[in-house]
């Protein structure tokens, strides 16, 4: 397997520039995820390292080589797409080994590496039949196997789970979990679904306007964003974001609400602010998991409620905006039924109000 470098890297359509002087190191058998909304250049990226888009400036590596003038067939990767792009009057086993076939490897070569392949991904049993033949997620398990028998440097993977309903992309993040720890290989993956991002990843790099956002394991990109648009981007239910000020040493809000700063931050006299907080540690008094001891207090409106068996959302309003708050060994809610909710202060963030950037502790 390989590295791969992106040193400068710029695209330019015309004069629309759509990825700004990208910088990016990928280890040898790292798995990273490039997320972000659509057109944030995150498939443009990745086909810029496939040799599908010519760059505009800067410089892709692989394994130390310098390839941006390589066709993609010199690069030695392999490219997974969303749709699986399989032949259909070909058997899985006639699919898997065309890419060695029309490289006339010789037959023994090619069986070996189909045999290999089809093991891997659990295909053996279906060698023999057609795609017409197979479920969605056989099907792209087989677009898998025709990257594999090619022993590529990299593996390329550009939204491989968008055509498939919800249970199997689950069970298709599994497998290709399971086809890193085996292969050992360097995948870089693209997505626009941050759940996918945060269970498959290694590091993350998030992804917005055609820049790089941040960089991170998803534990550091979900517990330290670097701006609100990450706070916002990663997570699930997003980060509630309020507007507030420093007010004696406390943050106040519009309504009035005053809650104490959060640990580790020293901020001037009337200074404005995002508060951040994730619905995870903002919970209903006597429905919270267990927490440290830097906790306030506010009262809030329930207006809406979503059960999701162990927990249940809350939806309220605080200071004008909406907040999403988690409640743990639920009970009924009713539509306008008023609770006290704790906050963990220590889980919570502020950013800069004018720019989003996260303010230092």
């Amino acid at each position: 397997m390989a590295n791969v470098t992106l040193r400068n890297v710029v695209k330019k359509y015309g004069v629309l520039e759509v990825v700004h002087s990208i910088n990016l190191e990928i280890a040898d058998s790292e798995f990273v995820v490039l997320v972000g909304p659509s057109g944030c250049g995150k498939s443009t990226t990745l086909r810029m390292v496939a040799g599908l888009e010519a760059i505009s400036g800067g410089e892709v590596q692989i394994g130390g080589r310098v390839v941006n003038d390589l066709p993609p067939r010199e690069r030695n990767i392999s490219m997974v797409f969303q749709n699986y792009a399989l032949y259909p009057h070909m058997t899985v086993r006639e699919n898997l080994g065309f890419s060695l076939k029309v490289a006339k490897q010789a037959q023994p070569v090619i069986d070996d590496a189909v045999d290999k392949a089809a093991e891997i991904l659990s295909l053996t049993p279906l060698l023999d039949r057609k795609p017409g033949a197979l479920s969605g997620g056989q099907r792209q398990r087989v677009a898998m196997g025709r990257a594999i028998v090619r022993h590529p440097e990299v593996f390329l993977f550009d939204e491989p789970l968008s055509n498939l309903d919800a249970k199997l992309r689950t069970q298709m993040r599994v497998e290709i979990k399971k086809l890193h720890q085996k292969l050992k290989s360097t995948i870089i993956y693209v997505t626009h679904d941050q759940v996918e991002a945060m269970t498959l990843a290694d590091r993350i790099v998030i992804m917005r306007d055609g820049h790089i956002e941040q960089v991170g394991t998803p534990l550091e990109v979900f517990e330290n964003p670097l701006n609100t648009f990450v706070a916002t981007f990663i997570g699930s239910p997003p980060m509630n974001l309020l507007d507030a000020v420093v007010k004696d040493g406390k943050l106040a809000f519009s309504d009035g609400t005053l809650i104490a700063m959060p640990p580790g931050y020293s901020l001037g006299e009337g200074q404005p602010v995002t508060f951040g907080v994730r619905a995870d540690n903002i919970m209903p008094l006597g429905h919270a998991l267990p927490h440290g001891e830097h906790m306030a207090e506010v009262e809030m409106e329930v207006n809406l409620t979503e059960p999701l068996g162990t927990e249940t959302l809350l939806f309220s309003v605080l200071a004008g905006k909406e907040v999403q708050a988690k409640m743990f060994n639920p009970r009924p809610v009713q539509t306008g039924e008023r609770m006290t909710f704790q906050i963990m202060l220590d889980k919570c963030h502020l950013f800069d109000a004018e720019t989003g950037a996260a303010l230092k502790r």
